[in-house]
């Protein structure tokens, strides 16, 4: 006997508010018809344990009739479940989640994490019309046929049903069409659905019919169409134990998972029960320098198998998103706003644990594999220095694992470093930002046997003065930054005019203010070195690198060595145009050994040297 009712007084305030809210997240109600239906099945399995059932959810798309149906062979449900869980606890579960976007604007629409909790009246944020059939698993038990077209009012009658299960066949709006498309569908279950527990069956109506292959079928040698393949794993690499995964295992799961062919350097099983449940792994690329090495992974979350969302900065700390990975955590609450997340103790225990673990990794590595890992850093270091400065426990951890990479090619800890230049540069490590530009101040260190590091990546900017912070004793200059360790010991020096060659190059380079002063340097054969003070670059550095509005003044000085003949010469000129030709040419040289000139400077300095060239053949 057929029946009617309405749902609730509210339904008809809740549905549009619904649709307004996920309305670029509509997909989402594939997850959740899909995910009951794995649910479904799951409670069947408890409640008969010994039925022989091949046991999947299929998902059948009919574009010709505008259906869209999801089928599973759970436990069903009776009449009275019907009434109880459709249009009271699912409706119910439909306010709730309502209430989670009790405000306006955009921080509350996007202020719960995967849209978890809207269930089963999700399927009216895209259906004109939702029909159930659903036979219940208890013997004796009539099949029935719910059905609603605005879910607010419904009917229901008896059905023919003859399987046990559920088949929820939504008619889809006009303009949901695209939801009827096979890629369409298959985009979403393999975002939402590619590692259920239970069996998942793509069906497409029609292609059986005309000949074209079915979704999930695979055709035999012999021509013969193979038995369908479900579209999901369900059984994942993460929930297996770490000893009995293998190296190619890890690598193809990679693969299939973030569609990277370049394979991973390596990575980490996650597996623990207790103090809360945690699977997952997580894989360390290569990190594409020439993008400044930051560039996020992703790493996705799941909550039992069922996909929530990529990089949720609330669970996953900041840092860890530049690795990609799966990380399962059934036990997370969902329906919660971020907020809650934040302040959540179970929340700060998970990812101070996945800190810990990637930590471990690393310094495991280090500790036994130290060839390996110097072979790795070029491509990890952006990482860990970015994880250091955000993570105090991390940077504890890690800070015997950092390395300095030297000019000739050495791999050093920054205690190594120290030990090995200590006779020379007590407590003070050398580097230099761009080792082809800096390659003349370079060489004069090395001369004396000091080693010089090489942080040039964008990421060193800040960790510079990240180290310094963590250890006042310890200094970082770069090589044009000072000359305390450049200057010979004891020379004779040549009886030159400082004011005078001071004021030619103050005039050559139209610079009144510029410091221009005379040192002794060790190597003889160079003319001249710019310095910048080390705290007023860096400060210029960070302001470029956080694209600063402003440009800080360069203050720099002009250290022209006493000691090589081509600045003799000069100090017995006149200051005519040649020879402040030849001082604008020494300072240009000086320049580029520091950084790169600016266009104009660039296209002056070609243009001078032919002239020069010039002079040189008469």
């Amino acid at each position: 006997m057929q029946s009617t009712g309405n749902i609730s007084i509210h339904a008809q305030n809740i549905m549009p508010i619904i649709k307004k809210w996920l309305y670029s997240d509509k997909d989402i109600f594939i997850r959740e018809l899909v995910s009951n239906g794995c649910d479904a099945v799951t409670k069947r399995k408890l409640a008969q344990p010994d039925a022989d059932v091949d046991y999947r959810v299929t998902v059948r798309a009919d574009e010709k009739a505008g259906t869209l149906s999801f089928t599973d062979n759970g436990v069903g449900m009776t009449e009275e479940e019907v009434e109880k869980y459709i249009n009271q606890v699912a409706f119910s579960g439909a306010e709730e989640f309502l209430k989670q976007y009790g405000g306006e604007g955009e921080e509350h629409k996007g202020g719960i994490i995967g849209h978890f909790g809207l269930g089963f009246y999700s399927a009216f944020m895209v259906a004109a019309r939702v029909e159930i059939d659903t036979l219940s698993w208890q013997p004796g038990a009539q099949a029935v046929r719910w059905t609603s077209e605005d879910g607010m009012s419904y009917s229901i009658a008896p059905s023919g049903r003859e399987q046990v299960g559920t088949t929820v066949t939504l008619t889809l709006a006009e303009e949901e069409h695209e939801f009827l498309h096979a890629h369409r569908v298959r985009e979403v279950l393999d975002k939402y659905c590619a590692f259920l527990a239970t069996p998942v069956y793509l069906e497409i109506a029609g292609e059986e019919k005309d000949g074209t292959k079915e979704a999930g079928k695979e055709e035999a040698a012999d021509g013969k169409a193979e038995a369908p393949k479900p579209i999901n794993d369900t059984h994942p690499l993460w929930l297996k134990n770490p000893s009995d995964c293998t190296e190619e295992e890890y690598r193809a799961f990679y693969t299939r998972v973030f569609h990277e062919f370049e394979p991973p350097l390596f990575w980490v099983h996650l597996n623990v029960d207790y103090p809360f449940r945690l699977q997952g792994i997580l894989y360390f690329p290569k990190i594409k320098q020439e993008f400044g090495g930051m560039m996020e992974g992703p790493i996705k979350l799941f909550s039992g198998q069922v996909f929530v969302a990529d990089n949720i900065k609330e669970v996953i700390p900041e840092f860890l998103t530049l690795l990609k990975g799966v990380i399962d955590c059934p036990d997370l609450p969902l329906n919660v706003s971020r907020s809650f997340l934040q302040n959540d103790g179970y929340v700060r225990k998970l990812s101070a644990y996945i800190t810990r673990k990637v930590a471990e990794r690393l310094t495991g590595l280090f500790n036994t594999e130290r060839e390996n890992y110097e072979k790795y850093w070029n491509d990890i270091h952006p990482f860990i220095k970015f994880g250091c400065m955000k993570d105090e426990t991390f940077y504890e951890r890690m800070k015997d694992a950092l390395l300095l990479k030297t000019t000739d090619g050495r791999a050093l800890t920054i205690q190594e470093y120290l030990d090995a230049n200590r006779e020379k540069a007590e407590n003070k490590v050398f580097y230099a930002s761009d080792a082809q530009i800096q390659a003349a101040a370079i060489a004069l260190y090395r001369e004396q046997g000091i080693d010089v590091a090489l942080l040039d990546s964008p990421i060193d900017v800040n960790f510079v003065s990240f180290l310094e912070y963590k250890n006042h004793d310890v200094r970082y200059s770069r090589v044009d930054a000072d000359l305390s360790g450049l200057k010979a010991e004891s020379a004779q020096e040549e009886a030159l005019d400082e004011g005078k060659l001071q004021a030619m190059f103050r005039d050559a380079l139209d610079k009144p203010d510029l410091k221009v002063t005379l040192e002794s340097l060790k190597n003889e054969t160079l003319p001249a070195m710019v310095i910048e003070e080390e705290q007023m670059r860096r400060f210029r550095d960070m302001s470029r690198f956080y694209g600063g509005g402003f440009a800080m003044p360069s203050d720099v000085h002009l250290a022209l060595n006493r000691r090589c003949p081509v600045i003799a010469a000069l100090n017995g000129r006149e200051a005519d145009e040649n020879t402040l030709m030849i001082c604008r040419q020494i300072y240009d040289l000086a320049e580029m050994a520091r950084q790169p000139l600016e266009a104009e400077a660039m296209g002056k300095f070609i243009e001078r040297s032919h002239k020069l060239l010039a002079l040189l053949m008469q």
